[in-house]
């Protein structure tokens, strides 16, 4: 079995909702993942008991940028992000691998 967890997500809007919500914590998943298949990895990673998942699909955006060559057009990836709450009084330590 793959893994559904591309990533954990550390940015500032997502550093903002877990110190709002101690339990939510944010994961770039894989395009083709359900809700199950998140709770189950996440619980099976981590340790933790998942309460909820609420998933988000964004597209990819249309980006330009002016060089000495020209201008050039390119676009950003295309993303499914995960948010999961987990039970009232559990963690989960990002930074203990690092």
């Amino acid at each position: 079995m793959t893994s559904v967890i591309v990533k954990p997500i550390f940015t500032e809007k997502q550093t903002a909702i877990t110190d709002k919500f101690e339990n939510r914590y944010g994961f770039i998943v894989v395009p083709s993942a359900n809700k199950v298949q998140i709770k189950n990895a996440v619980e099976a990673l981590y340790n933790v008991h998942v309460e909820s998942v609420n998933t988000m699909k964004y597209d990819g955006k249309k980006k330009s940028r002016y060089t000495k060559a020209g201008i050039i057009h390119g676009k950003t990836s295309s993303f499914k992000k995960a948010i999961v709450t987990l039970k009232q009084g559990e963690t989960i330590d990002l930074f203990s691998n690092i």
